[in-house]
């Protein structure tokens, strides 16, 4: 991105890039619900497939557990898109589809929701990081902090913490509690959304086993909560993204500075809800995902940002401080290399 680009964002008026995004902010019904067809079709399909597939080889069976996981991401990103209100144009059936989503992702929806709208009103706010975000340090903040905590803090962005134990942590045993922010509504989503999983499991248990569920569903959430944890992390957490303090934080800057254009196969780009063109999202999360492309496309003043391929996102993830000097994140091992 270069620097003239971004004095002129920062100069530009907000009425600009909204009237970019406003003629795609509107669900289009018929292609919302050709998406919900199409995903949870397949998903079944695929589940089906993965039991008869018991009789023939348990490696068969994690053979398909790949697709499956990523139809289990196409309906998190169908969920995303209801708790912004954009996947169709009725709060009601946002909200009912939403909870249905929710119980296959483990994902109690009117706390997610409301999590989730805190990391959109704060991403790239230095005073505004908490447990909605993936936790980052600054140089200064990390060389002032003790053993005990530079020691978690490590452990905590190891990539086998990151993308392995903290999602599966995260969808199988935190989101069975209500947080911080859980008022009435949100709590009751959690016990509602445990219940129905408890109800549901029983019912499998009964029928197919409650082993032979284990060894269906652990995997497909496994490698689903893993590569959502990954692109949540990928599409914010690159060496130029955006962080600044409170009263110089900007909106639109930390939507098309701080999120990446993740740059995916088509084929992955279908199962990934178009969620690579993340900086769109950001700037106006009412647009629903199947139009994100078509916004991107539309507009050359909203393509000159940070592109990552799966290749060049790899290096993401030894990134873990942000250095305030030089407004950049950087790894341990450059601030060890600087003495």
């Amino acid at each position: 991105m270069s620097v003239d680009s971004a004095v002129t964002r920062q100069k530009s008026s907000p009425p600009a890039w909204k009237n970019m995004v406003k003629p795609y902010q509107s669900a289009d019904t018929r292609r919302s619900i050709w998406q919900v067809v199409n995903s949870f079709g397949l998903l079944f399909i695929l589940w089906v497939g993965m039991y008869f597939s018991l009789n023939v080889s348990y490696w068969l069976t994690l053979a398909l557990a790949v697709p499956t996981a990523g139809m289990l991401v196409r309906i998190f990103i169908i969920q995303h898109d209801c708790g912004h209100g954009s996947f169709f144009n009725l709060r009601k059936a946002n909200d009912r589809l939403g909870m249905v989503c929710g119980v296959l992702t483990l994902t109690p929806y009117y706390q997610w929701r409301k999590s989730h709208a805190v990391h959109h009103a704060t991403a790239g706010n230095l005073n505004r990081r908490d447990i909605h975000d993936v936790f980052t340090m600054t140089v200064k903040e990390y060389q002032a902090a003790s053993f005990k905590d530079k020691v978690g803090y490590h452990i905590y962005r190891n990539p086998l913490t990151l993308f392995l134990v903290v999602p599966m942590t995260l969808f199988v045993v935190l989101y069975r509690f209500p947080n911080k922010l859980s008022r009435r509504k949100e709590k009751m989503s959690v016990y509602v959304n445990d219940i129905i999983l408890l109800f549901i499991v029983a019912i499998l248990s009964y029928f197919i086993g409650f082993r032979t569920f284990l060894m269906l569903y652990l995997p497909v959430l496994f490698l689903a909560s893993g590569v959502g944890t990954w692109l949540f992390y990928v599409q914010h957490q690159f060496e130029e993204t955006y962080w600044a303090e409170d009263d110089e934080w900007d909106y639109s800057l930390a939507a098309l500075e701080g999120s990446s254009y993740y740059k995916l196969p088509k084929v992955l780009q279908w199962f990934t809800g178009n969620i690579g063109f993340h900086h769109i999202h950001h700037l106006s999360p009412r647009i629903p995902n199947y139009k994100l492309e078509a916004c991107h496309k539309s507009n050359p003043e909203l393509q000159d940002v940070t592109e990552l391929t799966m290749i060049t996102s790899l290096k993401t993830a030894a990134l873990t401080l942000w250095d305030e000097d030089q407004k950049r994140l950087i790894s341990f091992n450059e601030l060890r290399r600087r003495g």
